[in-house]
């Protein structure tokens, strides 16, 4: 399966991201990272460095991604907004309130589930 995280604030943090997830012994075995341009919207031209894709395969874990997002946010001087997409579900990081990053966990299982009954 395929995760995208999008980030507005620029290539640097993915890659800083990237690092971090990398480092995340539970990512780490079973996700692999990858920094990719995105299409370009209408009216754009050419595309930027500005999602960061994981595939995922058997043992991922929602919740230990989730939990590794929000560490590495509030490392972060200006807290970016994280959009996770998988498949049709886009979830936005903002307070990461225990509240919130349940909300994700269960929101990126079920889409998961989603994928795995189509």
């Amino acid at each position: 399966m395929r995760l995208e995280v999008h980030l507005k604030s620029g290539a640097g943090e993915l890659r800083s991201l990237q690092s971090w997830l990398r480092s995340d012994p539970d990512v780490r075995r079973t996700a692999v990272t990858d920094v990719r341009g995105s299409a370009p919207r209408p009216g754009e031209m050419g595309s930027a460095l500005d999602v960061l894709q994981l595939v995922t395969g058997n043992g991922w874990s929602a919740a230990s991604f989730v939990l590794a997002l929000v560490a590495w946010r509030q490392t972060r001087p200006q807290r970016p907004r994280v959009e996770i997409h998988r498949g049709d579900t886009v979830f936005v990081l903002t307070d990461c309130s225990p509240d919130e990053i349940e909300r994700a966990t269960r929101a990126l299982d079920l889409a998961g589930d989603e994928e795995r009954d189509t």
